[in-house]
């Protein structure tokens, strides 16, 4: 099965989440670039207000088609209970061409469900999510297994 990991990660929480799945499955990965800075603290907070908005942004252009594999994991971390605006503004971007998705959020402790929700309202039902905080993830304390089956 051809599989693409697809993420947006402000601080690298969601970025090493991301690779881990990717070198697990030894397949393609892209990250989403968006065409606002979000780095910093003038950063954090414009990502706080495009969050709560729903703020549609533009990107980068991407390398790989959504089409062309299996499934596609895509992972953001939580803004203000939502995904992050870059992910979602890359779900609208490829509508109607993925296969099969798995989402997968990072977040401070809360804000998961309302994220996935979000999510599928701008792609197609998940096959699969997972959830981890940061601390999770920053003490590598999660296990892929079930989610990558």
């Amino acid at each position: 099965m051809k599989s693409l990991v697809v993420y947006y990660s402000r601080t690298n929480i969601t970025k090493k989440l991301a690779e881990d799945i990717a070198g697990t499955l030894n397949c393609d990965i892209e990250e989403i670039v968006p065409k606002v800075n979000y780095s910093g603290k003038l950063g954090y907070a414009r990502g706080i207000k495009d969050g709560a908005s729903g703020k549609i942004v533009e990107l980068e252009e991407t390398k790989f088609n959504p089409e062309d594999y299996d499934v596609v994991y895509v992972g953001a971390p939580v803004w203000a209970s939502r995904a992050a605006n870059p992910i979602i503004s890359y779900l609208n971007e490829n509508e109607g061409k993925f296969n099969n998705v798995k989402f997968f959020l990072t977040a401070g402790s809360s804000g998961f469900e309302s994220g996935f929700s979000q999510m599928e309202d701008a792609s197609i039902k998940p096959q699969k999510t997972l959830a981890l905080t940061t601390k999770e993830v920053k003490k590598s304390t999660y296990d892929l297994k079930s989610f990558l089956d």
